[in-house]
């Protein structure tokens, strides 16, 4: 069986590899010789492995190793270029960093091999059977921490609940979810109820990110004293919907709108979209006229967009205005910023209740919608401060996941983790 599972991994590699290539080939070629655990991370043996698949989930790791003493060795892998990139600047000097071994026999135990882990944490459950069977085969305890199981996933999960069980959720020790429906629908899978701790969501429990002088300086000069909307995250087909919502708010506010593709290999597309409406378009990665006012700007840099959110009046957060299950929108909040999100926010279901319930944020439906609550909002600042305000006041009010998490850890991996000894910042 297991060579079956090998053999079809890796044809779907060869199939799937060259197209792959040709999409994104800039980002992903540099990263292969990890993949095949053939350029493996400086670390040494015996430590904390923490596997976060891309940027969310690296944030989620910060956070948790920021809290750990730094006694014992820690390696962090992700699966995406962007999350790579990401853990490299945030963690990089106290932390070796690597890729995730393709689920190939030979490219996981070379991993394992090598890195030798203590034990092994993966942020809110990226489960690969190769994986998880080593670690079983090598006795290396395995716990999830903020899981969640999506709206999307958990119906293929139930149908094939006869394999997931054994290969996907029996190697690990112990899950640490967001929430109370997450808990229910491990159950569901057979999970048994003693493995399960409810210990809330670690994104609400992320450090603000660190200060960006010069993207500071940069929007400052953009704006020109004229108000800032920022629609972070975006997706294939949403910048169109973000520019015509922009074009009926800025008629009457006269704002600078900020646009931040979620994904690197799309910078070039959307710029073109972009320069196409708007032929004065600043970028950040070039240099512009100093005495032009442009009215959109793209920020193709990677990693300031938390930091470019401090700075919004109002913020749009992506993957919601197209199906696509919606983004983060903690980072916003917690600066106070008014947040609006599209009618597709599945992967954010529990957090987006807490927000409708609060009134912290506004869902719309268009891009006509959009356009008419940014035109509001900018109107209108003192009930927008108050949107954000208690956008605020929930990220504020959320607190406690990561003691609780810290907690789980020292309970389930005893000296992997050092959790006993370590206090939440």
């Amino acid at each position: 069986m297991w060579g079956l599972y090998q053999a079809l991994s890796a044809l779907l590699l060869l199939l799937a590899g060259p197209l792959l290539l040709v999409l994104r080939g800039r980002h992903y070629l540099p990263t292969l010789a990890g993949r095949f655990a053939r350029r493996l991370p400086a670390t040494a043996p015996g430590g904390l492995w923490v596997h976060a698949v891309s940027v969310g989930e690296v944030m989620v790791a910060e956070t948790l190793l920021r809290a750990l003493p730094d006694d014992a060795p820690r390696l962090v892998t992700t699966v995406t270029p962007t999350g790579q990139e990401r853990a490299r600047r945030a963690l990089g000097e106290t932390v070796a960093v690597g890729y995730l071994p393709f689920e190939l026999g030979f490219a996981v135990r070379r991993f394992f091999a090598a890195v030798r882990p203590r034990a092994l944490v993966l942020v809110e459950g990226d489960y690969w059977p190769l994986l998880l069977r080593e670690a079983r085969r090598l006795r290396v305890p395995v716990v999830v921490v903020n899981g969640r199981l999506s709206d999307r996933s958990f119906p293929r999960l139930r149908a094939l609940r006869w394999a997931v069980r054994p290969l996907l959720l029996d190697p690990v020790a112990h899950f640490g979810v967001q929430s109370a429906l997450d808990r229910d629908r491990l159950l569901a899978l057979g999970v048994a109820a003693e493995r399960i701790t409810v210990t809330g969501n670690l994104k609400f429990e992320a450090a603000p990110p660190a200060p960006a002088p010069q993207l500071a300086a940069w929007l400052a000069e953009l704006a020109a004293g004229r108000p800032l909307l920022v629609a972070g995250s975006t997706m294939a087909g949403e910048e169109r919907l973000v520019l015509d919502a922009f074009e009926l708010a800025r008629k009457e506010t006269g704002a600078l709108l900020l646009v931040a593709p979620r994904h690197p290999e799309r910078f070039g597309e959307v710029w073109a979209e972009i320069v196409a409406r708007y032929p004065d378009a600043a970028r950040r990665s070039a240099p512009r006229d100093a005495s032009a006012r442009p009215r959109v700007a793209l920020l193709d840099t990677l990693g300031e967009l938390a930091a470019a959110y401090e700075h919004a009046d109002a913020a749009f957060i992506g993957g919601s205005l197209v199906n696509r299950g919606g983004h983060n929108p903690l980072e916003a909040a917690r600066f106070g910023v008014p947040v609006a999100v599209g009618p597709s926010m599945e992967n954010f279901r529990e957090m987006g209740e807490a927000f409708d319930h609060a009134g912290a944020w506004a869902r719309v439906r268009s891009a006509g919608e959009l356009g008419e609550l940014w035109r509001r909002w900018l109107l209108d600042r003192v009930g927008a401060r108050a949107v954000g305000a208690r956008g605020h006041d929930l990220v504020a009010a959320n607190r406690g996941a990561l003691a609780r998490t810290l907690t789980l850890l020292d309970a389930h991996l005893p000296g992997a983790a050092g959790a006993g000894r370590a206090t939440p910042p």
